[in-house]
């Protein structure tokens, strides 16, 4: 089965954050992910981490005011500015938590931006972070996020529009964060994507749809994408990122049964 990470900014939203570290141990899991570090001091973070034994495998690039709406800033040409700042703060916690990639948030895009301008203002704004990113030996995620159901206007809604500001930005340390939820939302074909993309994906996460709830709540087969996973060339993470129907513990049923299989 695939390395498995636990998302705590969505499981184990019963107990205070900082206790969520233990609480993801002690159900087994050896990485851990949220959506953002910078609440917390880092070296409280990093010594959540060492006392616990977990790896810190993602987070993401500050991504502008999330309680007034904003879902990344990385697309839009008058937040250049904080973008590059929020790559700094990213790098020195980055390496407080010896987390070796950073994703990054594209943003939603105004309906008044030309498309053409959104589109360049991203690559350049990766350039940036990706430069400066190489020199710590860091890799740089984007994420494609379902424009349908969670975030209406974000700009990078598609695996092919993720790859074609990749590639257009052109950095060896630029991957694809592959998510399953917001693909089979977009299009589908999961496999085959995973087939497709895997040379360039860097980190996986995973919800079951509709409701992005956990494994066996929806329409995805996990048994077969898991299985499909460890057939594949790829030696990342594979990150836990649902809303669980209950409570995490009961959520965790898929997770158990992977650590019974011989």
């Amino acid at each position: 089965m695939p390395r498995f990470a636990a998302n705590l900014s969505m499981l184990f939203t019963e107990l205070p954050f900082l206790e969520r570290f233990a609480a993801a141990a002690d159900a087994g899991f050896k990485g851990v992910e949220y959506l953002f570090p910078y609440d917390w001091p880092a070296d409280e973070l990093a010594s959540l981490l060492a006392e616990n034994g977990l790896t810190q495998v993602l987070f993401n690039l500050p991504a502008g005011d999330w309680d007034a709406g904003e879902r990344g800033i990385a697309c839009l040409p008058d937040r250049v500015e904080a973008f590059r700042e929020g790559v700094f703060t990213a790098m020195d916690y980055a390496e407080a938590l010896g987390c070796g990639q950073v994703n990054c948030l594209a943003g939603l895009k105004p309906a008044a931006l030309p498309s053409e301008v959104a589109f360049a203002t991203l690559v350049e704004n990766l350039r940036f972070a990706a430069d400066l990113f190489a020199a710590k030996g860091l890799t740089l995620t984007l994420e494609a996020i379902n424009s349908r159901v969670d975030m209406p206007g974000f700009l990078v809604d598609t695996s092919a529009m993720a790859m074609a500001v990749i590639e257009a930005a052109g950095r060896d340390n630029i991957r694809l964060q592959y998510d399953l939820y917001h693909m089979q939302i977009m299009e589908g074909d999961l496999c085959r994507s995973l087939s497709r993309l895997c040379p360039h994906i860097g980190h996986i996460q995973f919800a079951d749809n509709p409701g992005r709830h956990e494994p066996g709540s929806g329409e995805i087969h996990f048994d077969t994408v898991f299985a499909h996973i460890d057939s594949l060339d790829y030696a990342g993470w594979v990150s836990a990122e649902y809303r669980p129907r209950a409570d995490t513990i009961t959520s965790l049923g898929w997770f158990n049964a992977t650590k019974q299989e011989p």
